[in-house]
């Protein structure tokens, strides 16, 4: 084994792990900025139902994503446990902002790159470009999300547009 293998076998990242519908998923910890409890968001004329609004966050405009409705899940009231999720996403070289809402945060776990299995081939129907891939932690499944594409090149622009 190379030098280069064995430290790509040992490399660790750390992730946010959330609720949504009573399944685990994980963000990278290096994109979140902040986890903030529910709050009312301004709506956002002609947008997509999953886009819930804006916050107002220390000046600047983010866009909130309902991430239950991005996935095509059964809708959910907020509740107490409810959290907004702050994650800064990439694209073309920019930088954005944006909140997603989750059911409840749960833990930050150490995942070794390695242990991340590819997110599987689920036909036409289903799309996994959110999905950078799972990981199993105590007999449960995590499917870990590339926050990069939540949104395509379009949608970004779009919101960015709305917002600014």
């Amino acid at each position: 084994m190379t030098t280069d293998t064995q430290a790509s076998n040992s490399q660790i990242e750390q992730f946010l792990t959330f609720q949504l519908a009573g399944e685990a998923y994980g963000v990278e910890i290096l994109k979140v900025q902040e986890i903030r409890g529910w709050e009312a968001v301004r709506v956002i004329p002609n947008t997509p139902a999953f886009i819930k609004g804006a916050l107002n966050l220390r000046g600047a405009i983010v866009p909130i994503i309902d991430l239950r409705e991005r996935f095509s899940m059964e809708k959910s009231e907020y509740s107490p446990m409810t959290v907004v999720i702050v994650l800064c996403v990439e694209h073309d070289e920019n930088s954005y902002v944006m909140g997603v809402v989750a059911d409840a945060v749960s833990d930050v776990l150490d995942v070794k790159v390695a242990d991340i299995k590819q997110a599987p081939n689920l036909g036409a129907k289903i799309n996994t470009r959110y999905m950078r891939g799972i990981y199993v932690h105590k007999q449960s499944m995590i499917m870990l999300l590339d926050v990069d594409k939540l949104l395509n090149p379009d949608e970004l622009e779009s919101i960015n547009s709305m917002v600014c």
